[in-house]
Order: structure tokens, then C-alpha cells, then sequence
């Protein structure tokens, strides 16, 4: 490596412990634009990630006898690039496209030194890397694995203690999404704008995944995972900036901020569940409620009617300004469930539905709307099923039968906090 990578340094060098703390935290808010911009530059999506990984072992060996760069993020990036260059060279044969490459990028560092950060394609890239992180070609867990590795900056370490797998099964994730989207050949770019729509479905699918299950943790001791939320949310606020135009980009930033704004509240000091109705609504996040609601006027203002995410947003926002449970307007919430019910069917929507009638009528008319959802068998095995029953048949005074829809939900739920919470109720210990 050559001198200039080192004429921004700082002048005292860091011990060990220090540097590696920061390398994490370079790595967690510049990873998706130094390897959008190895991307653009190299062709190779997976080669990009494994030179900006060559460079951060670089920076950790060098960083603290050095001294950290100023500009740490330029630093990785022009260290990745030089080791894409020295791969180049050591070719047997070298053809004309990549020898003209080499060459642009030796020419570029030596007008620019180190400081080779264009906000503007910056931007650009952050974008195209996000649609190839969620590329249809990829399955699910590959897409929110490669997402959060790559876009959101976490270690596969990390990755594996959020979602209780193995590190090495996360690795084995990124490392096969690597080499599916290298045999699809798929392109490093915003797609074309007949498949716009769909692709960015994906991408905003992928993000509310990552946050559904930090508001409501699939399996494991915790009932939430609040830095998972806060991820996605980070790069809700990415998508937002980057998409202006799009509203449901915006929607999707309002529910997860106004649902976010009731995490304090979700837990007691035990880190039990504690239910909407039950909640003190003063430790409620006013900041985030603020976010949430102007994220919603910002999707209403593109004036392209809403969509799923901005109803979902509509809803929780109904919750957000009401005093108490019994002040807030259950009727519009109903219409906005029946709204959303249109434009984006499914049996927990319709489930919610029931649960918003219970409020806005009486239990009696959503018990007939769970018992119509329990008889086709839609949503069999779904613990939230039984469990809205059972809180139905209670206000209904019909407490043996709600018990036991209580130790049927128990026996379903993944969560162990949500679990216990279930068969408190079914022992009538909890209402």
C-alpha cells in the first residue's frame, strides 16, 4: 500500500480496543455506501463485499499503529479499490475493459487522494444496492440476512443473536445470496419502471419483516428486540430520503415510528408483556409519535392515494393521539381495517378487524367475525387466533370457554414472554 493512503490520519494512534469500536461503527453507518460504490465500480456485487471486508482486516491491523483517517469511510473505500486493482494485475491475462478500469481508478486517486466521496452517486449506489440486496431472485431470509449485513452494517454475529440462529447459518446465507445473485448475473441498478413497483414491494416487505420481529419476536425469552426496530427504522428513513416520491415509503417510516413510539410501554420491569389497554400511555415516545404523523403527511401530500403501509400507519396513528383506550376512535379505525382489507386481503387483517369491532360494537358481532375466520381454517396454528377468542368469550362473561382458548393459544405461541402471559390467562390468573 502506498503513502497516501495514510496523509489524513490523526496524529496520536488508538489502542486496539478502540480502533475496533470504531471500525464498527464506520462499518455500521458507511456500509451500504462504500460497497454501493465498489459495486459501481468493480461490476461485481459480491466481489465489492469481500474487498470492503479485505479492507476493514486492513484498517484493523493498521488503524491503531497509524492512527484513524479522518475520512474513514474514504480510507476502506480506496483500500478496496486498490486490492481490486492488485487482483486485476496479478491476471495471467488482463483484457482491455478491466486493464481501462484499472486505469480510470488509478487516475481518480491520484487527482482525488483519499477524499473520493461524490454525495451524489453516493446516493445513487446506496439505492442500487438496496434493490440487490432484496432481488427477487433471493429467498426471504436471504434477502433480510443480506440487507442487514450489507445495508444496515451488522455483523453476521449480530444477525444470528437478533433472529436465535447460528452465526454460521447467516453466513451460509450471505455467502449463497452472493453466488445466486452472481449466477443471475443480476445487474447493479434501479430496475426498469415496468417491475418498479413490484421490486420495491420487496424492499419495503423486507424492512417491515425486520421490523415485525423486533415488535413482536417470533421465538426466544424476549417478547420484543428493540435494535432491530431501530434498523429498520434507520433505513426506512434511507428509503425515504432516497424515494421521496414514492408514498409508501413514507407510510412504511409512519408505522414503524408511531408503532415504535409504544415500545417503553410494551414491557414492565420484568420485561413481560404488557397489552394496549393496560399501558401507561406517558411513557409513550412523543418524539417518535411527531416522526410518525409527519412521515403520514408526507405520503398523503404525494397525493397518490394510500396504500397498505399508510393505512397500517392511519391506524396506529388513531392510537397515537388518544388519551385512553376508551378515547380513541374505534369506528374510524374499523373503516380504515375494512379500507385495507380491499386493497390488501389477508386473514390477520380481517382478524384485526374483528378486534377493532369488539371495541367500536361490542364483542358479540367480532365474535362472529373470529368464529367465521376459525372455521375455514385460514390461519390454523396462528396463536393471536385463539387468543383474541379468548379475550372475546371473557368480556362476553364466558370465562371457562375463554380459558381454554387461552391454553390452546399458549400452546401455539413461539415466544416464551407471550407464552406465559397466555397461560397466566388460562389458569384465570391474568385478564
Amino acid at each position: 500500500m502506498d503513502d497516501s493512503s495514510h496523509s489524513e490520519t490523526a496524529r496520536s494512534a488508538p489502542d486496539q480496543g478502540s480502533v475496533e469500536r470504531v471500525v464498527a461503527a464506520v462499518w455500521r453507518i458507511e456500509s451500504a455506501r462504500i460497497v454501493g460504490a465498489l459495486t459501481r465500480l468493480v461490476g461485481d456485487f459480491g466481489l465489492a463485499e469481500d474487498l470492503a471486508q479485505e479492507a476493514l482486516v486492513d484498517a484493523l491491523r493498521q488503524w491503531p499503529v497509524e492512527g484513524v483517517p479522518r475520512n474513514a469511510a474514504a480510507w476502506l473505500t480506496a483500500v478496496a479499490k486498490r486490492k481490486a486493482i492488485d487482483g486485476w494485475r496479478r491476471r495471467e491475462r488482463l483484457d482491455a475493459r478491466v486493464a481501462l478500469l484499472a486505469h480510470d481508478l488509478e487516475r481518480e486517486q491520484a487527482e482525488a487522494g483519499d477524499m473520493l466521496w461524490d454525495p451524489d452517486a453516493v446516493d445513487d449506489d446506496v439505492l442500487r444496492l438496496i434493490f440487490i440486496a432484496c432481488h427477487p431472485v433471493l429467498s426471504k431470509e436471504a434477502q433480510v440476512a443480506l440487507t442487514l449485513r450489507v445495508v444496515a452494517g451488522l455483523s453476521s454475529e449480530e444477525i444470528a443473536r437478533a433472529f436465535l440462529v447460528p452465526t454460521a447459518t447467516v453466513q451460509q446465507r450471505i455467502v449463497r445470496a452472493k453466488k445466486t445473485l452472481a449466477a443471475a448475473n443480476a445487474p447493479f441498478e434501479v430496475p426498469p419502471r415496468e417491475e418498479h413497483a413490484q421490486r420495491l414491494g420487496a424492499i419495503l416487505g423486507v424492512l417491515y419483516l425486520i421490523f415485525n420481529e423486533a415488535h413482536a419476536a417470533s421465538s426466544g425469552p424476549d417478547w420484543m428486540r428493540p435494535e432491530l426496530s431501530d434498523e429498520a427504522i434507520r433505513l426506512g428513513r434511507v428509503m425515504a430520503a432516497l424515494m421521496p416520491g414514492e408514498p409508501e415509503v413514507h407510510g412504511l417510516l409512519a408505522l414503524m415510528e408511531l408503532t415504535a413510539a409504544r415500545f417503553p410501554a410494551r414491557v414492565d420491569a420484568n420485561g413481560d408483556p404488557v397489552l394496549l389497554a393496560d399501558q401507561d400511555r406517558r411513557r409513550w415516545d412523543r418524539s417518535r409519535i411527531s416522526r410518525g404523523r409527519a412521515a403520514l403527511a408526507a405520503a398523503d401530500a404525494v397525493g397518490r392515494g394510500r396504500g397498505a403501509f399508510s393505512l397500517q400507519a392511519a391506524i396506529a396513528e388513531c392510537h397515537a393521539v388518544a388519551a385512553s383506550v376508551d378515547d380513541t376512535d374505534w369506528d374510524r379505525i374499523v373503516l380504515l381495517y375494512e379500507a385495507l382489507g380491499r386493497i390488501a386481503p389477508s386473514p390477520v387483517v380481517e382478524l384485526n378487524r374483528a378486534a377493532a369491532v369488539a371495541m367500536a360494537t361490542g364483542p358479540a358481532s367480532a365474535l362472529r367475525i373470529i368464529d367465521q375466520l376459525s372455521s375455514s381454517g385460514v390461519l390454523r396454528g396462528y396463536h393471536l387466533l385463539p387468543a383474541t377468542r379468548g379475550e372475546l368469550l371473557l368480556r362476553l362473561g364466558r370465562e371457562e370457554e375463554a380459558r381454554s382458548e387461552f391454553a390452546v393459544a399458549a400452546g401455539l405461541a413461539g415466544n416464551d414472554r407471550e407464552r406465559a402471559l397466555l397461560n397466566r390467562k388460562a389458569h384465570g390468573h391474568e385478564r
